[in-house]
């Protein structure tokens, strides 16, 4: 029997998950959580064998939720489930610790065989995840990817500054300073402010 967590905002999408794994032998759903934070609750209290995450998701995201989860030494295998399959998303997560990757829009034929493999320990990628991630190593980000201003942008994000506060040290618009935040998240593939500083101190740019 596999012991299973659905995390997802959307109500119609967890209990549409939770019906098709209910209605199948050898799955068992132990719980739904509508953000990051009461997913890694409740992993810690319910020990599922496999959480089916999505990465879009209020007070803590699916990404977030993923490193915390294991932070705290939860073995449970995380299966993302989500919309997104660029190397912003695709590649942050596997660096995390998620198991598998894949798409919303997947049969549900794959969809069960996907949590069983993740229940073994086995690797699923939506195959175009595994294009993505391909593409990725074949072409890894180089220290000099960032323009000068993006840089600087960034190490004021780094110091914790807000985009008005960026806007206001550089002489640029508020709108401006999201340009390059935009750039900066798409060339270090990276989904938001945090990992993109990470990202950056990983390669050596802060």
């Amino acid at each position: 029997m596999i012991r299973l967590l659905i995390a997802d905002d959307h109500p119609i999408v967890r209990d549409g998950l939770s019906g098709m794994f209910a209605a199948e032998p050898g799955f068992e759903v132990v719980g739904q959580a509508g953000d990051g934070a009461e997913a890694v609750r409740m992993a810690e209290t319910l020990r599922p064998d496999v959480i089916l995450m999505d990465l879009q998701m209020p007070d803590m995201n699916g990404l977030t939720a993923i490193t915390e989860l294991a932070e705290r030494g939860i073995t449970s295998r995380v299966l993302v489930l989500t919309t997104y399959d660029t190397d912003g998303y695709v590649v942050p997560a596997i660096e995390a610790g998620a198991t598998g990757y894949l798409l919303k829009d997947a049969p549900r034929d794959d969809l069960l065989r996907a949590v069983q493999a993740a229940a073994e320990g086995k690797s699923v990628l939506a195959p175009s995840v595994a294009n993505t991630l391909m593409n990725h190593v074949r072409t890894p980000p180089t220290p000099d990817i960032l323009s000068p201003r993006e840089l600087e942008v960034l190490q004021a994000v780094a110091a914790g500054n807000t985009n008005r506060e960026i806007a206001a040290h550089l002489f640029i618009s508020e709108a401006t300073v999201k340009t390059h935040l935009l750039n900066i998240y798409a060339k270090l593939t990276a989904p938001d402010r945090a990992s993109a500083v990470a990202k950056a101190f990983k390669l050596g740019l802060l």
